[in-house]
């Protein structure tokens, strides 16, 4: 006859072996002392009425807000239903039950094991978020130790998603807060970097809510932020513009006189901000606030400053094919979105050898910013990240002693950049800041760059003599057309193409470029999120484009192969041959409808 206590014995040996039972957890068998998860578990009878418990409840008492919960039953016949609704009888069925009244409040992992013997135990595996209400697998069929299952958890793209729409969502309630509080626009992104620094200060952490008056609140911050700088190896001569840039802090009225407020923003920014970055470490957090708070002012399209998405700046290291020995240079770095996806991608690669890590915070990541406020976020975006020592650099990209510099001092042999865009006439273009760029790598070094389209179609004017000087010198190895609705969220409308050079080797004559038409990266947008991965179809797409740009191949209405001059347009659109292999009746007859539908309503 089957005995369930003797599945119970097998999970309680597996776990005291993988450390549960030391101090830092609290293990809690058919029973929970904690008053939260109990009450939540105050109608989760598998009979219906009443209290339920599973076998197992685990909680770390360093991350109190992932829960584990482990279902057993001794015959593995019972380990799942079809229907997954017999709670009393099957394993599955009973722990997804614990498992949607607890995921109400927490994350939680739901285990279900059935067996009577070690050899022949069956184990599924499941993760529910937060409020979501659904069930994902999870992992495979192992009983694993905390910091395997934490990692796992935190490296799923699910959680990323849900955490990353919290922080948006914040980004927007917070960027409300602030206007009503009237603080400026260009002042509230680098508020919340100094915060975000000061913060990495324990006293500082320990002690902000014991000021009684806004005035010393706000003395002590900036403070903070001057010592944090100080001890982040930074330049005497940068560290005196920086304190230049959060000044402010002292003299703003609201920051100065409203205690409350100062103080609870603090005590949120730590809660709903400092956590993300914990646990999503090298995301571009700040640029993300910079996007949020100025959309809606014109200071920063009037610049033709639009930072790039961070599922594109994670596109470029793949696209690069970053290793741990590259040099990334980015000669217009806005909040180092690249930057700090690269290192981002380098730090796995070192798979945590201190050594390599500490070489490329130190010597393998340069920036260039021209502008004072943004370099400030740059920066702070670096320190955020526990890299003081990235070589960000304030002034201008073309000013031929910089450019000589980091050619001959930190020989980059990766190009990334998003430059400005030209708005006036007056401008730098586009192309002078890849051909500034391209200066400053080593041979046979690539180069990527994303910029309007409307460069690649030029074919006459400064444009075309841009075109041709760079085919001169360097090789144009691919163009790719991008998503037109890329940079919804920066509220810009401009269509966008990668391009992708190999430096210091001229365009050969009679060579093809590889030219892709990547329209559709799987986002959509959705009212008050802006444009987002709702459906994750990201990493499956982001994969075939890699694979496809690597392999070079060649796909009727996806890509081609063609050879162009600087007279030519760079685009795929020009050269792709149709592919009419998915044409049906049902596609002819909707498209129609939809065109009568719209002469209809608009005529």
């Amino acid at each position: 006859m089957a005995n369930e206590k003797k599945t119970e014995k097998i999970v309680r040996d597996i776990l005291s072996s993988l450390g549960y039972y030391k101090k830092g957890f609290n293990v809690y068998e058919q029973q929970c002392d904690n008053t939260r998860i109990d009450k939540l578990l105050k109608n989760a009878s598998k009979k219906g009425t009443g209290k339920g418990y599973p076998e197992f409840i685990i909680q770390a008492d360093k991350y109190s807000d992932l829960i584990i919960v482990i279902e057993c039953k001794a015959d593995v016949k019972k380990h799942e239903s079809k229907t997954r609704d017999k709670y009393s009888d099957y394993a599955v069925d009973g722990v997804l039950l614990y498992a949607s009244f607890l995921s109400k409040e927490y994350d939680v992992i739901a285990i279900a094991v059935s067996g009577e013997k070690k050899s022949e135990l069956r184990v599924s595996q499941f993760l529910f978020l937060k409020g979501d209400g659904k069930s994902l697998p999870f992992l495979n069929s192992k009983l694993l130790a905390f910091d395997d299952y934490y990692n796992a958890y935190i490296n799923d793209d699910r959680k990323f998603k849900q955490d990353y729409e919290n922080l948006l969502a914040y980004t927007k309630s917070l960027n409300d807060k602030l206007h009503i509080k009237k603080i400026k626009e260009s002042q509230r992104s680098l508020l919340i970097s100094g915060i975000l620094i000061a913060l990495q200060d324990v006293a500082f952490q320990n002690s902000y809510s014991k000021y009684t008056k806004a005035k010393d609140l706000a003395g002590a911050l900036l403070f903070t932020i001057s010592t944090q700088l100080k001890n982040s190896n930074i330049p005497s001569d940068k560290i005196n513009k920086l304190e230049q840039a959060y000044s402010f802090i002292t003299t703003n009225t609201t920051l100065t006189t409203d205690k409350d407020f100062f103080e609870t923003l603090i005590s949120d920014i730590d809660k709903e901000v400092n956590s993300f970055i914990r646990t999503h470490k090298y995301f571009d957090t700040l640029g993300q606030f910079y996007i949020e708070f100025l959309r809606y002012a014109n200071n920063d399209k009037g610049l033709g400053i639009v930072l790039t998405p961070p599922h594109i700046t994670e596109l470029f290291c793949d696209l690069a094919e970053l290793d741990v020995n590259d040099v990334i240079l980015d000669n217009c770095c806005g909040t180092c979105g690249f930057l700090i996806s690269g290192m981002k991608k380098m730090n796995q690669l070192a798979n945590g050898q201190k050594k390599i890590l500490d070489r490329i915070k130190s010597k393998q990541i340069i920036g260039i910013e021209f502008q004072d406020d943004i370099y400030t976020l740059a920066v702070s975006n670096m320190i955020i990240h526990n890299d003081g020592k990235s070589n960000i650099l304030l002034g201008d990209c073309f000013n031929p002693e910089t450019v000589k510099e980091i050619r001959d001092k930190f020989k980059p042999n990766v190009g990334f950049l998003n430059p400005p865009y030209a708005i006036k006439k007056e401008d730098i273009e586009e192309f002078a800041f890849i051909w500034n760029n391209l200066e400053m790598l080593q041979s046979k070094s690539k180069c990527l760059a994303i910029i309007p389209m409307s460069c690649a179609l030029a074919q006459s004017g400064d444009m075309l003599s841009w075109k041709n000087k760079l085919l001169q010198h360097h090789t144009l190895d691919a163009v790719v057309s991008m998503p037109d609705e890329l940079f919804h969220n920066s509220k810009v409308g401009v269509v966008t193409c990668v391009m992708i050079f190999t430096a210091h080797v001229p365009h050969p004559a009679g060579k093809k470029t590889w030219f892709g038409y990547w329209k559709e990266d799987g986002f959509i947008k959705i009212k008050n999120k802006g444009r987002v991965d709702s459906k994750q179809k990201w990493n499956e797409i982001k994969n075939r484009w890699v694979q496809s740009y690597l392999n070079k191949e060649v796909v009727p209405g996806y890509s081609i192969m063609k050879e162009v001059t600087a007279e030519d347009e760079w685009c795929a659109e020009a050269y792709m041959e149709t592919d009419y292999s998915d044409l049906n009746k049902d596609l002819f007859v909707s498209v129609m409808k939809n065109y009568i539908a719209f002469q209809f309503l608009n005529k």
